[in-house]
């Protein structure tokens, strides 16, 4: 991969991973440090593609009934206080506000690391029917986690998100729209991202704090690491308890509605970029990159050239392509080298001999394949070639994950597969926290997650002997 390496601004990723992703943050223009530890400023190529992962979800969520909302930014600490797991699972992570300009605070103020609190306190309020339910809220905004070691998109201590919040007569509708949103975020990584997933239940120690379940989709990074890309949490009646949120049923008695809370935030593009970057740069799925397709004029200061090179461009906008066109100054070589990097789907070039053929020439960011694309064809030719780049993505990350994942039998060997392969190492379970945390320990792997589609790898738990009652994926992630 190295040998044909265009941007030497971009360590190999064979010799630093991280390094490496760093670099396609700060060089594709993603992202830049500022003045604070820990916060990042996104910039518009890389706000860009969060919009258009953000039109997708809104549109998702819109079509399900959710309506969005806005909740403050500060959190009362009496109000955090009130869900005791919930409040020591972010305990650490906290921010707090003191002081309103010179004057000390009553009460410390936290910045929200999550909003269940909030909208439990605003559901206190307004809840009184069961005509009222469900209410299916979503909210688009930052929170504040204090993270001790932070890296661009994977963490920061703020971060750009979604998060859903719902609530329910009955625990069964409660249980369908925890999985529904699930499913969303599924649909969202394997067919708009190209990023293949596996679904499933986390285990109580990896579940978030005060839920009942906590359902994840998992992914796999090109460095075979694991990557939690969105979460769905089932809360049961346990934060209605605690916050006396109560409605009228039917019967006319009161009783406490079930509650839901789901999200995905900025991380997964850095899952994008680790799935599936290489050492030359980005490289976008064509359903959520900025630019589809750029049109890049070939010896541009030979006549008719530029001219012909526009108006392929307004064809290829008409057509509802996201195009852009390059008419600067700079050489052929740094701007193939650009867009490269840059991760566009797509580059069109155009120059005295295609006019002449009646035709450009169509290249493929992901596997650098060249095809000449009659003028007359633009219409399905250049979508055909932007959903075979689409296609392409998600069956190399298939084939990087399917590969990658191994059965153990003990232990040792689930070390021993880690230590040599990677990836993900799926065994039996008997359920027990001390087996999890000896895997922990002794081989160096997280639980990644119970998968909903099980499979017998025999009765025995691979930690410790006794009756197994799930199979179960392990992994280093991040």
């Amino acid at each position: 991969m190295s040998n044909d390496k265009k941007v030497e601004r971009i360590t190999d990723m064979e010799k630093d991973f991280a390094q490496w992703f760093t670099d396609v943050c700060i060089q594709a223009e993603l992202v830049d440090y500022s003045g604070i530890k820990g916060f990042f400023i996104m910039r518009p190529y890389g706000y860009a593609i969060w919009e258009n992962i953000q039109n997708v979800l809104d549109k998702k969520f819109k079509e399900g009934g959710h309506e969005n909302v806005s909740m403050p930014v500060l959190i009362p600490e009496s109000l955090l206080q009130k869900e005791k797991d919930h409040v020591e699972g972010f305990a650490p992570e906290c921010a707090w506000v003191t002081h309103g300009g010179d004057e000390e605070l009553p009460e410390r103020l936290c910045v929200r690391p999550t909003s269940e609190t909030l909208f439990c306190d605003h559901w206190s309020h307004v809840l009184h029917s069961w005509r009222d339910l469900p209410m299916l809220y979503n909210q688009w905004c930052s929170v504040l986690r204090w993270e001790k070691t932070t890296r661009p998109f994977l963490r920061g201590r703020e971060f750009l998100w979604q998060e859903g919040h719902t609530l329910h007569a009955t625990e069964e509708e409660a249980r369908e729209e925890t999985l529904k949103q699930l499913d969303v975020y599924a649909d969202l990584c394997e067919n708009y991202l190209a990023m293949p997933v596996i679904k499933g239940n986390k285990t109580d120690k990896e579940k978030f704090a005060g839920a009942v379940n906590t359902y994840t989709i998992e992914c796999m990074m090109h460095d075979k690491k694991a990557l939690q890309s969105g979460t769905s949490h089932f809360f049961g009646d346990g934060f209605a308890r605690q916050f006396d949120i109560t409605f009228t049923d039917r019967d006319n008695k009161q009783k406490y509605p079930f509650q839901t809370s789901w999200g995905l935030s900025t991380r997964v593009i850095g899952g994008i970029i680790m799935t599936h970057g290489d050492n030359n740069g980005l490289v976008l799925p064509p359903k959520i990159a900025p630019v589809q397709v750029i049109v890049v004029p070939v010896a541009q200061h030979k006549e008719g050239v530029l001219e012909k090179a526009q108006a392929l461009y307004e064809e290829l906008k008409a057509l509802g392509i996201r195009a852009k066109i390059d008419t600067s100054d700079n050489s052929l070589g740094w701007k193939c080298a650009q867009y490269e990097m840059k991760g566009v789907p797509l580059r069109v070039e155009i120059g005295p001999k295609d006019i002449e053929n009646g035709s450009c020439m169509a290249v493929r960011r992901d596997n650098r394949e060249k095809t000449s694309v009659s003028l007359s064809e633009l219409e399905t030719e250049i979508p055909r070639l932007l959903d075979a780049v689409q296609k392409g993505l998600y069956d190399k990350a298939k084939n990087n994950l399917d590969k990658n994942i191994r059965p153990a039998y003990s232990l040792e060997e689930a070390k021993e597969l880690q230590e040599n392969y990677g990836g993900f190492v799926k065994t039996m379970w008997c359920g027990d926290l001390k087996c999890e945390l000896d895997m922990k320990e002794k081989a160096g792997m997280s639980s990644r997650c119970i998968p909903f589609k099980q499979e017998n790898l025999g009765e025995t738990c691979a930690c410790c002997g006794k009756k197994a009652k799930h199979m179960i994926y392990w992994g280093v992630a991040y």
